[in-house]
């Protein structure tokens, strides 16, 4: 029985449940928005520093925070994966994928100065985009944010060739705006963001399992699951990542789960199907497959996926 319903129906799942995600950008960073309870002043003073070559301000910033989020990591190492000679730089979906080959969750923060102040809070430098020229003549610039003193209005960066550079803050916000406020931090699996949003999160995680890191996501979902005790997509992501790892039993238990919730879900019913098959247990999936089969309108787009199950099953019987 091969018609597991896996990472591509992850993907796409989640969008028919949830609204799309409003972009960072659409309301510019402030100062004034930062709550009055906020630290004033913090600065992580271990981050590790790599001086750029020339144009490789990618490699240095990611080989940064990878290194900090326990990934040894030089630029050198991320110079062939990143770094593009003909734009001498790097986009930003190659500094999210390499994050992901690290094993590391990159998620993208808030456009908010309050976003970035709760993140060092945790402990987590953040990677950002600025344009150091103008809109139309843009000179893009990777750096990571390592410090902010609101009294003083200063950012502390990693940048270039200096390990601590302080910048004006409404001059830094000035640059980072004109990337709409881009800015990552790379999350050791199974941690979360200072300040999560559950849409922004999961879809993450969707994309680190879509790369093939299952231990890596495993350990995302459960995170989410106990920040999201009964999110739907948060316990199909758990079930596939077991299914991926071999432990039929535990997709089960989240698959199950999950139809407790969701006893209409026809998803879950097929993968449920499908760890119970790998366990040995051929006669009772198929019952459940033709229940979930019967249980369809005529014309539901799903009735082809379960007819290929049970076709597949009965083969193999």
């Amino acid at each position: 029985m091969g018609r597991v319903i896996h990472r591509s129906a992850l993907r796409s799942w989640p969008m028919l449940l949830l609204a799309p995600l409003p972009g960072c950008a659409s309301v510019p960073a402030s100062v004034s928005a930062v709550s009055e309870d906020a630290p004033r002043q913090i600065e992580l003073a271990d981050v590790p520093f790599f001086p750029q070559e020339r144009y490789q301000c990618g490699p240095a910033a990611l080989a940064t925070v990878l290194s900090d989020s326990g990934v040894p990591t030089r630029p050198e190492d991320l110079v062939d994966k990143i770094y593009l000679p003909d734009r001498k730089g790097s986009l930003q979906v190659e500094i999210l994928a390499a994050s992901r080959s690290a094993g590391r969750l990159p998620y993208e923060i808030d456009a908010s100065v309050e976003a970035l102040l709760a993140e060092l809070r945790a402990g987590n430098p953040v990677l950002i985009l600025q344009n150091l020229g103008v809109r139309w003549i843009p000179r893009w610039h990777y750096a990571v944010v390592v410090g902010i003193d609101l009294n003083l209005r200063q950012v502390v960066l990693r940048s270039g060739t200096d390990e601590r550079r302080v910048t004006d803050l409404d001059l830094f916000l000035r640059t980072w705006q004109r990337s709409d406020y881009w800015g990552v931090v790379t999350l050791v699996p199974g941690s979360l963001p200072a300040r999560p949003d559950r849409q922004r999160f999961l879809r993450s995680l969707a994309d680190l399992e879509s790369v093939g890191q299952t231990k890596s996501a495993l350990l995302g979902w459960q995170s989410a699951l106990e920040r999201w005790p009964d999110d739907g997509v948060a316990l199909f992501g758990l079930g596939n990542s077991h299914l991926s790892s071999g432990d039929s039993a535990s997709a089960e238990k989240a698959y199950r789960r999950l139809l407790g919730l969701q006893p209409r879900n026809v998803l879950a019913a097929n993968n449920l199907a499908y760890a119970i098959a790998r366990q040995g247990r051929d006669t009772e999936a198929l019952e459940l497959l033709n229940e979930t089969l019967n249980s369809l309108p005529a014309d539901s787009d799903m009735t082809v996926i379960i007819e290929r199950s049970i076709a597949d099953l009965e083969g193999a019987l």
